[in-house]
């Protein structure tokens, strides 16, 4: 079977795609209430991590940066690039000390011959090799140089030289062009032609298309010809261009992190291995070309090497390559302002450098923001993430739930304090039916209690237990404004988040359960201000000192005033009430006076306000967080003049407090109202 669908008893533990997007989007939940954007919460989320529901953590970019840094650091005391340098003159030093031992031993030969004649023309000759081997340059690539000329007496010693020469050479070579090594360490004049000839082709191509000229040879005729100097066989110029690129800024960037007497000598060095100047002008002209070609190589780097083993030319550019690819790894990761900039990160590369977990973090955190967006709960409105209806109403439901969750915690309960009776509206519940109760009947409930009992079969026989009713609520409106806190003391004393969290709850409460009421929100701080539904996850608080209670009263009055049904305000604060509106200079509109602590001009405006609310008929329940002795005080006078209710509680416990205390108005009104009135 090549295709098609497979299923399985459902046993609770099976996860569907919606179930990790819900997931994903609670680890996202809080931030986006605190701060109400969802590009802050994205990129909190992006530099902290998260961790999945199956255990598994997804490491956010401050952890993948300093495993970058450290890998770098690693990296940088592995090997001492002065190394290279004095294990090349300490190699040339013993290919020296074993000619000047092979001359000694042929001079002690001809002595113990008994050949006056030998020995005399023996002794001169070595005497002129004696002198050539005194006169060596002090410098590397002129002792180099020097032995090239040289007529070794030492067959054994002039090998190790010529040994020493190619591997040299090699080196060289692999940290220009890691992939033609081979064939430019072959001192074949054949074969250094045709390298030349390649160099000469590529560098054609390159300022051809740099004057915005046909390339001539294609890249296809290149690579027919010259194919086999690049095994890896890269499918485009621009391909071939940034690898030879990397390589040769690597190669660049190991040579300006030595000395400067260290690299004047490996350089000169190199220029005395490939005497060809043609082909050496074909290297310095192919560097020229791509540093224009490839810009953002890394040209011009250089590194600050402190370990004790000595690195080789090759190694020390392939060192400084992977230092070159850690630095713009660590610049991209830096850069990246949103989950969506990720999704260009090379994978591979981040592997080498971060391991496989790292990469797979990479990989999860670019999908975040994409994964929100097909679920519908995010979309990108002028270059930013925005929260859809969807969105709103997920965060609410979340936040509602998680209350619900720790009031049942504490044995409240879901609480659905409701006046189940007869008539009006149903609820979607059931019960069996009693003596006196309206005959509503809920068929399907009753049939399925009959076949339960008497099992699967025809006729079903209903009995008088079978039966069950659909229940009804009393529909009586309610009129609530929510009035939060916004000034400045709240998110500093970690009130906000707790306060902001009831409002949106409060709000998905009363919009899916109780559809017929009313629900107002108004934020105060200096000034007050009517918050709509669909702003509330946005809402953040305010950079202003100052708490007006007395315009955020005078605000739900009158957005009470035309309301039905019973009317309640619903305060969260944390703080005295320490501003209040005046009449402007002008004699219209108004200005706020602001002061602390506390004058009483202020709390009596306020008290004021709230005697017109009583007036009104509206009650005020305050809850209270981090109460002082002297707010207690206020709070306490408020409640007394209004007959309201006053809690004093804390930031974990808010919630229930206020959902509880909501269901049990609710539950008064509907007391309040006979069934069937």
């Amino acid at each position: 079977m090549t295709g098609g669908w497979s299923y399985r008893r459902w046993d609770g533990t099976q996860r569907s795609p919606l179930d990790e997007i819900d997931d994903l989007f609670g680890e996202l939940a809080d931030e986006l209430l605190y701060h109400g954007d969802p590009d802050a919460a994205l990129r909190r989320l992006l530099n902290s991590g998260f961790q999945r529901p199956d255990g598994e953590q997804i490491h956010g970019l401050r952890e993948l940066i300093e495993r970058l840094r450290q890998a770098r650091q690693q990296e940088l005391d592995s090997g001492d690039l002065g190394g290279a340098y004095r294990e090349l003159a300490d190699q040339l030093d013993e290919v020296v000390a074993e000619e000047r031992a092979a001359v000694d031993d042929l001079v002690e030969q001809a002595a113990a011959s008994g050949d006056e004649r030998r020995r005399q023309t023996t002794g001169e000759a070595m005497a002129e090799r004696r002198l050539a081997l005194d006169l060596l340059p002090e410098d590397l690539a002129g002792r180099v140089r020097s032995l090239q000329q040289y007529d070794f007496a030492s067959s054994a010693a002039r090998q190790h030289f010529e040994e020493l020469l190619e591997r040299i050479r090699s080196e060289v070579a692999k940290s220009w062009f890691d992939q033609m090594s081979e064939s430019m360490a072959n001192p074949d004049p054949v074969q250094m032609e045709r390298v030349r000839q390649m160099f000469d082709a590529l560098n054609t191509m390159l300022e051809q298309r740099e004057r915005g000229e046909p390339v001539d040879p294609s890249f296809a005729q290149f690579m027919e010809r010259f194919g086999d100097f690049f095994p890896t066989a890269p499918q485009t110029l621009d391909e071939l261009l940034e690898d030879l690129a990397a390589q040769m800024a690597a190669a660049q960037a190991a040579l300006d992190s030595m000395s400067p007497e260290q690299r004047a000598q490996l350089q000169a060095l190199a220029e005395s291995l490939f005497e060809d100047m043609d082909l050496r002008w074909q290297v310095d002209r192919l560097a020229h070309n791509l540093q224009q070609a490839v810009p953002g190589a890394g040209w011009g780097r250089r590194y600050r090497f402190g370990g004790q083993d000595p690195l080789g030319l090759a190694d020390a550019a392939a060192a400084t390559r992977r230092l070159g690819e850690m630095d713009q790894l660590e610049q991209f990761l830096r850069s990246a302002s949103s989950p969506g900039a990720l999704a260009e990160v090379d994978l591979e590369q981040a592997a080498r450098y971060l391991g496989d977990d790292g990469a797979r973090s990479l990989e999860q955190l670019a999908r975040l923001a994409r994964q929100l967006e097909e679920a519908g709960l995010i979309e990108q409105r002028e270059g930013r993430y925005q929260l859809t209806a969807a969105g709103i109403r997920r965060i609410g439901q979340r936040a509602l739930a998680e209350l619900f969750s720790h009031m049942a915690k504490d044995r409240v309960g879901e609480h659905r304090a409701v006046l189940q009776g007869a008539s009006h509206e149903r609820d979607g519940q059931t019960k069996p039916f009693e003596f006196g109760d309206p005959f509503t009947v809920d068929i399907e409930r009753t049939v399925h209690n009959a076949v339960r009992r008497t099992g699967a079969g025809t006729p079903v026989r209903l009995l008088p237990d079978d039966f069950e009713i659909a229940r009804t609520e009393a529909m009586e409106r309610a009129s609530t404004v929510l009035m939060v806190d916004l000034s400045l003391s709240m998110p500093m004393r970690d009130n906000f988040l707790a306060a902001k969290k009831v409002a949106i709850a409060l709000h998905t409460l009363i919009s899916t359960r109780f559809a017929r009421d009313y629900l107002g929100l108004v934020g105060f701080s200096e000034v007050a201000r009517e918050i709509k539904a669909e702003d509330l996850p946005e809402v953040s608080w305010d950079f202003v000192y100052g708490t007006n209670m007395q315009h955020g009263l005078l605000l739900a009055r009158r957005m009470l005033a035309h309301r039905q049904g019973t009317k309640q305000i619903i305060m969260i604060t944390d703080g005295e009430p320490t501003a209040h509106l005046v009449p402007g200079p002008d004699g219209e509109g108004s200005e706020v006076f602001f002061n602390y602590p506390p004058v009483p001009q202020t709390i009596h405006a306020t008290l004021a306000e709230v005697a017109r609310c009583t007036r009104a008929g509206i009650t005020i329940n305050t809850f209270v967080l981090d109460a002082t002795r002297s707010l207690r005080g206020f709070v306490e006078q408020m409640a007394r003049l209004n007959q309201g209710r006053a809690f004093f509680t804390t930031p974990a416990d808010l919630g229930d407090y206020v959902l509880v205390d909501f269901l049990q108005h609710r539950h008064a009104v509907r007391r309040s109202v006979r069934p069937g009135a």
